[in-house]
């Protein structure tokens, strides 16, 4: 089973690069489970025509003990099985114990041994890497982490830090640095600046995302853009990233 997290700053684009790699490797053949790790809980809204799933935590707290596996996964696009973590009440408790908690109720229901899916795709929130936050980097859910950034300021300030948390877990036996993806905005020297950062932590960039009219049309749609504009350059695209993903995450 191999077993990847997506980090990146909140609204870089990194739950409609997840869900469309997911989609990518299911239509691959490939059993794929996607858990959205965000208190926003609309990580895998795009595999559900753009509607948000009941979460582990809400159903938790309505179900308590006769909480069951069915209650959590659901079907999405391509038979993705797909899992929200979810968030506390508002104003009450802490977001990253939410994503402890969701975790390890996924394990304890035994949803890796129930569904044995080829690749698990954690969708993290990075702009804060402490807590609950880096659970999937830190605990042995993750073996490779995927950072997805911009050549934007806070962005690229965002990715930074990702990057220096997996140094600081070096030799830990926790998750590796698997490689950056470019989700361009279009800024002076874009490409040039994200090559360094990624060379500042020995990495590479493993794809690179133009703008371009499918992504917002297909988020609007609620689907991956793979499944309504399959042969647009920009599936093409995330194809690529699908197919660096297992290339990285394998070795």
């Amino acid at each position: 089973m191999i077993k990847i997290a997506l980090y990146g700053k909140g609204g870089i684009g990194k739950s409609t690069i997840a869900c469309s790699v997911s989609a990518a490797l299911a239509k691959r053949g490939m059993r794929v489970m996607q858990i959205g790790c965000d208190p926003k809980a609309d990580s895998t809204s795009l595999l559900h025509g753009g509607e948000r799933i009941p979460t582990v935590l809400d159903l938790t707290r309505k179900k308590g003990k006769k909480l069951s596996l069915e209650d959590v996964v659901f079907d999405g696009s391509f038979g993705i099985k797909c899992v929200e973590a979810g968030g506390p009440i508002p104003g009450v408790g802490c977001a990253g114990r939410g994503i402890i908690n969701a975790l390890e109720t996924l394990g304890k229901l035994g949803a890796y041994e129930v569904y044995s899916p080829d690749i698990v795709i954690y969708d993290v929130l990075g702009d804060v890497v402490c807590g609950g936050f880096s659970m999937p980097m830190r605990r042995g859910y993750a073996d490779k982490v995927y950072v997805v950034t911009s050549g934007e300021k806070m962005a690229k300030y965002a990715a930074g830090n990702i990057c220096m948390a997996l140094e600081n877990f070096k030799g830990r036996g926790y998750a590796a640095l698997g490689g950056i993806i470019l989700n361009r905005r279009g800024v002076d020297d874009e490409d040039k600046v994200v090559e360094e950062l990624a060379s500042d932590f020995k990495t590479s960039v493993i794809g690179a995302l133009d703008r371009c009219p499918e992504i917002p049309l297909a988020e609007k749609a609620g689907k991956p853009v793979s499944e309504l504009f399959p042969e647009s350059a920009a599936a093409a695209q995330l194809d690529a990233v699908a197919s660096a993903i297992l290339d990285t995450a394998e070795v």
